[in-house]
């Protein structure tokens, strides 16, 4: 009698543990909502100059002031290190007005913005344990027309210490933008109001009507939302599946091939509504059927054609942030023979696609690499013994996939300027294992795909555009002029 006593009193023992259990965990819940909250509630700590005066003197007193910094973002962190002349991480926004380009305003709008924006007012430094961002201050990088293939190296340096760069040609405005600052969401936020002020300069009427100020709806946010969303892992090693990896002969080191297709966005929508996909998804298996097509009967069947596709996590998790805040899914679709049709592709695709991009897989995967990243047996190791590890991490992640595909969505203009806009743009830059990527943004009824390719011939995107052009979806076609010369 008095064990089964014992026994029922132990099972009550555990229930009540387990009701504790699970009040702390909604306490924690709780905890870190209030401080997610909090973080949001909060004011700028940052108080930039409003015009280039205030700026001067803003100059002027940083040698008496503390200089403010703050950390990588998790996505951020490699860059530094896996930076160079042949992989410099860097990406173009360009927007294409119905006007010539006058360079003295462009320069002067950016002289204007640049002090409101803490983002891009800053330079990289080494620290022991890890790379840090830190205010710059410096006057504005100048504007230069451009002269040379897109996304080309950053050489901090010769740019007072900037990580990003704007060029002008003809009509079109170029932001470029090294990775350690901020993704395609973070520069097309810095680019818009940059186009607003050079409107404002080169159209006075706009500036009596629209006001001097930022847009209301651009962020100035730079919140690390990895850490504020991320929940707790245990680390687990990465492993990484050999991919196909594309081959052929090259350009010169520094040299690159770009082939720009403009596309009727509703056409392309009602192609891919036709095959039950998005426009993501379309592309994706199109550009993938490409790559079966002319590889076919020279590449390795046990080995799957993955695609990269950067997934914007902001809207997943009501954040503004103009830091990175993206994680990357594969599209993979794995030849077994020489007779697959785009449908086979298609379905592969799709499914790869619609399994990844969820607020819950997404989550599960950045967590993960924020997990690492703070765990401190890894903080506390320096920098000097870091680098190696990651280097060689990295060399062996660039063997896991074919291509990317980046899809930074629609970009809306307030209304008082589109009547100058014509069209955005974008080029992504080539890097190791990857000698063709793809990105692709929208504006009004215009999609603009831009493939960038460090291959001599352009045999992967005619058979894209073949099969586009079979599909009903008409193209126009525009090139740097480096093929077939």
């Amino acid at each position: 009698m008095k064990k089964n006593e014992n026994q029922q009193d132990l099972v009550s023992a555990q229930e009540s543990l387990e009701i504790v259990r699970d009040q702390l965990k909604q306490i924690e819940k709780q905890l870190k909502k209030e401080k997610k909250r909090q973080r949001k509630e909060k004011k700028q700590t940052y108080e930039p100059p409003q015009n280039e005066e205030d700026f001067r003197a803003y100059r002027s007193r940083r040698g008496t002031e503390e200089i403010r910094w703050r950390k990588l973002d998790n996505t951020a962190l490699m860059y530094p290190i896996i930076t160079g002349e042949t992989v410099s991480n860097v990406y173009r926004i360009s927007v294409t007005l119905k006007e010539e380009i006058l360079p003295q305003l462009l320069q002067e709008a950016l002289d204007r913005i640049l002090p409101q924006f803490p983002l891009f007012n800053s330079r990289l430094r080494q620290g022991v344990f890890w790379y840090y961002l830190e205010e710059n201050g410096q006057e504005a990088p100048q504007v230069r027309r451009e002269n040379t293939y897109p996304c080309r190296y950053i050489n901090a340096e010769a740019n007072k210490n900037y990580l990003f760069r704007v060029t002008y040609f003809r009509r079109r405005i170029n932001l470029e933008v090294f990775h350690v600052l901020t993704d395609g969401m973070g520069a097309i936020n810095f680019l818009k109001e940059l186009l607003y002020q050079y409107l404002r300069l080169a159209h006075r009427e706009l500036a009596e009507f629209c006001g001097d100020k930022l847009s209301s709806r651009t962020s100035l946010s730079t919140e690390d939302s990895f850490s504020d969303n991320y929940q707790k892992k245990p680390l687990r090693p990465y492993h990484f599946r050999k991919a196909y990896i594309l081959h052929g002969p090259q350009f010169p080191a520094g040299k690159v091939g770009i082939l720009q297709a403009n596309i009727p966005l509703d056409e392309l929508k009602k192609a891919a509504k036709a095959r039950d996909a998005s426009i993501n998804e379309y592309i994706v298996a199109a550009l993938t059927w490409a790559i079966y097509l002319e590889k076919r009967h020279s590449m390795d069947f046990s080995l799957p054609i993955v695609t990269v596709v950067p997934v914007n996590l902001r809207p997943f998790f009501q954040s503004v942030t103009t830091n990175n805040f993206f994680a990357n899914v594969n599209a993979i679709f794995t030849p077994r023979h020489m007779v697959h049709t785009f449908e086979d592709v298609l379905d592969e695709v799709r499914t790869s696609l619609r399994k990844q991009i969820t607020k819950e897989h997404l989550e599960e995967q950045f967590s993960t690499n924020v997990s690492t990243a703070t765990n401190l047996l890894s903080r506390a190791i320096p920098m000097l013994f870091k680098r190696p590890a990651l280097k060689a991490a990295y060399n062996k992640s660039t063997r896991a996939a074919t291509t990317t595909v980046s899809n930074l969505g629609a970009v809306h203009v307030r209304k008082e300027y589109q009547p100058y806009v014509d069209k955005f743009s974008a080029v992504i830059s080539e890097t190791k294992g990857q000698g063709m990527r793809n990105i692709l943004i929208s504006y009004e009824n215009r999609l603009v795909l831009t493939i960038t390719s460090v291959f001599r011939r352009p045999s992967i995107q005619e058979e894209f555009f073949r099969f586009l052009f079979s599909e009903g979806v008409p193209v126009l076609l525009e090139s740097n002029g480096v093929y077939y010369s």
